[in-house]
């Protein structure tokens, strides 16, 4: 007996709460070859670690598909065919300003010229790229686009430089004027990609989320497919999970982890790193998520703020703050030590890349279906180099990108190129943006 059609839109309820759906075979005819279905909706992220890398191991010596994967992007391994590494590029409207990073951190999305504030007359010069594409992509979904970031808004103002420390914690501008606030607390994530999909304002229930949606997700199994009941179970099974990891974090009960250690008489690190390794997991965990239930199409992801000085000492080998070991006057000792810092950020957007590709739908999977940006917007944190940044752009976006190359453009090049050519990606009709002066060719399938 054939089994009914259900929409995209399709979502479970229950108890107040709602939960999207990922892709099923029941929504529509897969994708043709190389291209997606009309139902398949396509991805923008932005993924941004601060302070740079130690450059001399971080651009391939060849270009071109072939290419031998430096020291620090030898995390690429396993997702190599799904990205491309892209060399030469710099956002000419933040050189020559004066400023080490909060002039070009905050304007890593829009290729503009930040003004010199204490706060006052916070401007970015700019719409981020992530919120053209929200203009397009988030009248399909409940949410335009989601922040997320591990660290929270610095207040006050950096004496060194002059400039308020609020342009550190923002990458997404919605209008030049106005920053979007990121969200730090994975709970409170997962809660408004809910809630908001739920179209409920107050707080949650105590009930686990699946236990409210229960009843809906039993009814929908008996219209299903074999292969979309397996498919369903896997992505319950991922939101349960999720769903107790953030349980376990919170837990204040009797029965909750505590430390055999008294830390009374010790002294505290700076920050508190095992919480930022679990923590950028599960915001990425988060990404991952809202994207399968196309909750979002649009997100950034702050690994860090600018000058962060988030303590790496969970890593072999690294001992210290992030800002502080990128000062490293060209010293071994704190170079390497940097280094690994830069090779754990590219792991985790592997993590990423790995859990969208993890996920299917039509033909494919979410990564292919999707374009994700990792990158910096300094070269070298000792310097402040903003020449020839270091960025990797990942999946095939629906089939409209070819991956697995070094890409080597010109030097100094806009990276406008770059956000233009990902625009363009996710179906945008713009010819430009900021100082671009075309897309990048050789991405283009």
């Amino acid at each position: 007996m054939k089994k009914p059609r259900i929409t995209r839109r399709t979502v479970l309820r229950g108890a107040g709460a709602a939960l999207a759906l990922p892709w099923l075979e029941a929504m529509g005819p897969a994708a043709a070859a190389g291209a997606p279905a009309g139902d398949i909706p396509l991805r923008f992220a932005a993924l941004f670690f601060p302070n740079g890398v130690r450059q001399e191991v971080w651009t391939p010596t060849e270009t071109g598909a072939g290419y031998s994967l430096p020291r620090q992007l030898e995390p690429l391994a396993s997702v190599k065919d799904d990205v491309s590494v892209v060399s030469g590029l710099w956002n000419e409207a933040s050189a020559n300003t004066g400023d080490g990073h909060y002039v070009k951190d905050a304007a890593w999305l829009t290729g503009t010229t930040i003004t010199k504030t204490t706060g006052v007359n916070l401007n970015s010069g700019g719409r981020s790229a992530d919120q053209i594409a929200a203009e397009l992509l988030g009248k399909y979904t409940p949410l335009p686009s989601m922040e997320l970031g591990t660290e929270p808004v610095s207040s006050g103002v950096d004496g060194t430089v002059g400039y308020t420390r609020v342009y550190g914690a923002h990458i997404a501008w919605r209008t030049p004027t106005q920053p979007l606030a990121k969200e730090i607390n994975p709970r409170l994530a997962f809660d408004r990609m809910t809630l908001i999909a739920s179209g409920r304002a107050e707080g949650r229930s105590n009930r686990p989320l699946l236990d409210r949606v229960n009843e809906d997700a039993s009814s929908l199994r008996n219209k299903l497919g074999s292969n979309d009941r397996h498919r369903l179970e896997q992505y319950l099974e991922s939101v349960r999970s999720l769903e107790k990891r953030l349980e376990m974090i919170e837990s204040t009960s009797q029965n909750a982890w505590q430390s055999k250690v008294d830390f009374s008489s010790r002294t505290a690190p700076a920050g508190n790193p095992k919480d930022h390794v679990e923590r950028t997991r599960l915001m990425l965990d988060m990404i991952a998520l809202a994207f399968e239930a196309d909750i979002t199409r649009v997100c950034t992801f702050m690994f860090g703020n600018s000058v962060s000085s988030i303590n790496f000492s969970f890593l072999d080998g690294v001992e210290g703050a992030h800002h502080e070991l990128s000062h490293h006057q060209g010293k071994e000792e704190k170079l390497a030590q940097y280094e690994r810092i830069a090779k754990w950020h590219v792991a985790q957007y592997v993590y990423l890349l790995e859990k969208l590709r993890s996920i299917p739908e039509g033909e494919g999977n979410v990564l292919d279906n999707s374009a994700i940006l990792f990158g910096s917007a300094l070269r070298d944190g000792n310097s402040h180099s903003p020449h020839d940044l270091p960025l990797l752009v990942g999946g095939k976006a629906g089939g409209r990108w070819k991956q697995g190359q070094h890409i080597a453009s010109t030097r100094d090049n806009p990276m406008a190129n770059l956000l233009l050519t990902m625009l363009q990606a996710v179906g945008s009709p713009a010819k430009h943006f900021s100082d671009s002066s075309g897309p990048i060719e050789q991405l283009l399938a």
